[in-house]
């Protein structure tokens, strides 16, 4: 099933999705059957994501309906080694955040580079809550460091860390373990990582390495985020906090760290070329988007404009491994940043719909609903018009909407007064043209939803 076909059953659904992320280091004996498993327990439930299985335990990012959330945690306590297993929640959920179920086998969870066998894997760092975290931080003696990759870091990160200009993970620890030699015995290193996963390993190894105080924040940037806004204590974290789903970011404070890569305006909001032969993953802010036709490059952009067979033609024998996350660097880019960067906001994040929602309690949130009505058709700049073609159930005068898109966002009000086939009218069902009074630009991507509760 197509990306596309897929998002139009979730939004027909009407169901709330809980996007979430867990790991657990194990010994699975035979991680094929563990992987048939698990897609056979989860599929009934309509479980969606990214999951690697290997000898040494399970990494998952996915989502789910909310409905489900515990039938699919009896799924997963039903082994040993995942009961009571911490489930990082996401703080904005998004209904597309996985459109199909990956489940993986692979030789590590992680891609580290190293020998399990030549330390002790077990011999872990100390873990810090959020709180102690922060006190940590406020300590001179202590030396923070990023584990995760120049495009995580740079719309997001802790004030004076560390952030390695490298690819993936396993660059970074010869980099940070030569970077920090001289501070084994009477410095605190204290690390963090998206959901905890690559602290778990690299702790270990900087204790083999000699380290002689080495922590690391629980549960990662995910965890840290849900303690601090528990708990009301201040975030010392800046930014946003990269994501491996279609989201591609989680806001944690609305400080703008990063510029558009192609203009320098002030952005955080990756992106990927739309060129199928590029991929690129770079900031690029709405204006950029639209001038570039969401494309990195004038290159990209004059592909896209060729017959689809030509583009084809031009991609024949491009290796397409790792597209979809590729490193996002190129001459093109600009306004990009990597290695040392700034704790210097840039700008503040006007708070959207998103913002708005994650500010309510998750029992809240997973009430929400909504289902698909209506696609954008044509927007009347002048009179400020949006056309929609009406497809599924009835839309009334006083209905909840939200018109959402790649460019648009998400835009929610009440439908006051509409015209049906031309005519002033307070219903429209499937079939009908239907227009209203729309105060911002609407584009052909755009889809109109009816909020259910």
């Amino acid at each position: 099933m197509r990306a596309e076909e897929r998002a139009e059953l979730i939004d027909q659904a009407g169901k709330q999705r809980l996007t979430l992320s867990f790991y657990a280091y194990a010994k699975i004996e035979d991680p094929k059957k563990f992987r048939d498993d698990l897609f056979l327990a989860w599929n009934p439930l309509d479980v969606l994501g990214r999951i690697y299985v290997a000898n040494e335990g399970i990494n998952a990012q996915l989502s789910l309906p909310a409905d489900y959330f515990y039938q699919f945690k009896d799924t997963i306590e039903a082994y040993d080694f995942m009961k009571g297993i911490r489930l990082n929640i996401a703080r904005e959920h998004d209904d597309h955040s996985f459109l199909k179920l990956t489940i993986k086998v692979r030789h590590k969870i992680v891609a580290d580079g190293l020998d399990d066998s030549t330390f002790d894997v077990t011999n872990k760092g100390i873990h810090l809550k959020a709180k102690e975290f922060n006190q940590l931080l406020e300590d001179p003696n202590t030396i923070v460091v990023d584990f995760r990759n120049h495009y995580e870091s740079e719309i997001g990160h802790f004030k004076g860390a560390i952030t390695p200009d490298v690819d993936t993970f396993r660059e970074s620890l010869p980099i940070i373990e030569e970077q920090l030699k001289d501070f084994k015995e009477d410095k605190n290193l204290l690390m963090y990582c998206t959901g905890g996963i690559r602290c778990e390993k690299a702790s270990a190894f900087f204790k083999h390495k000699g380290f002689k105080n080495v922590y690391q924040l629980e549960g990662g940037i995910i965890e840290y985020a849900r303690q601090i806004e528990q708990e009301g204590l201040p975030s010392k974290f800046i930014g946003k906090n990269f994501v491996f789903d279609h989201r591609l970011g989680e806001r944690i404070t609305n400080d703008i760290v990063s510029q558009c890569h192609q203009c320098g305006k002030p952005c955080d909001n990756h992106t990927n070329c739309v060129n199928d032969g590029c991929h690129l993953l770079f900031i690029q802010c709405d204006e950029c988007k639209e001038k570039m036709d969401n494309c990195c490059s004038a290159e990209c952009q004059e592909i896209i404009h060729l017959p689809l067979a030509e583009q084809v033609n031009l991609r024949r024998g491009i290796q397409k491994g790792n597209m979809i996350f590729k490193k996002g660097k190129s001459d093109a880019l600009k306004f990009k940043h990597t290695g040392e960067l700034s704790d210097v906001s840039l700008a503040i994040a006007e708070p959207g719909f998103n913002e708005l929602a994650k500010q309510k309690p998750l029992r809240e949130r997973i009430k929400r609903k909504k289902v698909l009505v209506a696609k954008a058709q044509h927007y009347y700049t002048k009179a400020q018009v949006g056309l929609f073609l009406m497809e599924n159930h009835e839309l009334t005068i006083g209905d909840r909407i939200l018109i959402s898109g790649p460019t648009t966002g998400n835009e929610e009000f009440v439908l006051e007064k509409m015209f049906v086939n031309g005519t002033e009218n307070s219903l429209a069902k499937p079939g009908d043209k239907l227009t209203f009074t729309v105060p911002f630009r609407i584009r052909l991507s755009d889809k109109l939803y009816k909020i259910l509760s």
